[in-house]
């Protein structure tokens, strides 16, 4: 209750400091009030172009997401349990983690064009991220649990059910949230920068060349609430799958 406290203190200091910026500014182009943008964010909720748009969006955050952790979970097992796959798989996904975004969207449009873009970009960043943390969590897994298990049952399915994938359940639940604040961000920027149609990307581009900065920040204030709500999902979502592959684990053995 007293960190749900904290929170609710912190972002009322931050409307605060909204209320006043927007105030002594005194100018809706540069600083758009709350009521404006309040205004400009049920707008966005109650125009069927605008819903489209953010159903779309988060379809395509969706599809990402789910191939970039199918992609990255397995190949990260194999990798942590295999030294040869690491090796191989090491360059490919450093190169990923460091060559700048604006590049590969860039190169990802002139190849892909602009509809299969955000998918290809999201995925990009996020598959790297889920990749390293299963397999330095596999890698980096204490030996004598990983022996215990295998005197019990020697199969490699159960050892990754339920011996492996649990104990790094941690490192997969905060991977997951990461993967999911970054791939909104990513997948927005893509969509801005290729000019995706019906897109969160596109709406954006449309208020700021309009002058419409009250829009701006009302499509903001959406992407924070969605990555809110992702990261309330992901938490539940996690925390009851843990809880059910403990419980088959236990009565297992």
């Amino acid at each position: 209750m007293k960190k749900n406290l904290w929170s609710i203190g912190s972002v009322f200091i931050l409307f605060i400091i909204w209320i006043l910026a927007s105030t002594l500014i005194s100018n809706e182009i540069v600083m758009p009030s709350p009521f404006a943008t309040f205004k400009a964010f049920f707008d966005i909720l109650t125009k069927g172009n605008h819903l489209e748009a953010i159903a779309l969006s988060l379809f395509r955050l969706i599809v990402a997401l789910f191939f970039a952790s199918l992609v990255g979970v397995t190949l990260g097992i194999i990798s942590g349990l295999n030294t040869k796959v690491r090796y191989l798989l090491r360059p490919v996904v450093t190169l990923l983690r460091t060559v700048p975004v604006i590049s590969i969207v860039v190169i990802l449009l002139i190849v892909f064009g602009f509809t299969i873009t955000p998918y290809l970009i999201t995925f990009l960043m996020i598959f790297p991220l889920i990749f390293q943390a299963i397999s330095d969590g596999i890698e980096n897994l204490d030996q004598e649990l990983v022996d215990v298990f295998k005197l019990e049952d020697d199969s490699l399915w159960d050892g990754v059910k339920y011996c492996y994938l649990p104990l790094i359940g941690p490192q997969i639940r905060t991977v997951m949230l990461q993967s999911a604040g970054l791939g909104i961000k990513v997948l927005v920027m893509a969509e801005y920068l290729s000019q995706t149609r019906n897109s969160i990307g596109n709406s954006l581009y449309l208020a700021k060349i309009n002058l419409d900065y009250a829009s701006v920040f009302a499509w903001t204030l959406l992407l924070i609430i969605i990555a809110v709500i992702l990261e309330q999902f992901i938490r539940r979502f996690s925390y009851q799958k843990s809880t059910i592959i403990s419980s088959k684990t236990y009565s297992k053995e």
